[in-house]
């Protein structure tokens, strides 16, 4: 399923993320099981990734970024 991160679109069911890739060849791997409610929003800030609550309970989920194309892949952002 593609989520979409820009902190405005609500997610539409209950998800696993086992990672969340961006669109320019990176993804963001969180340290443990990831699993956003329907209603919750996913933003990257910066280098971090952030997952609000439909109730306004912010998140910031422990987690690494990688590569996932190009040259010397996977490598860490």
């Amino acid at each position: 399923m593609r989520l979409v991160a820009d902190g405005t679109t609500p997610i539409p069911r209950r998800v696993l993320a086992e990672d969340l890739e961006t669109d320019d060849g990176y993804a963001f791997e969180p340290a443990s099981p990831l699993f956003p409610a329907a209603g919750d929003r996913i933003s990257f800030e910066g280098d971090r990734l952030v997952v609000v609550r439909a109730g306004g309970d912010r998140l910031s989920p422990a987690g690494g970024w990688s590569t996932r194309c190009g040259p010397g892949s996977p490598r860490r952002r």
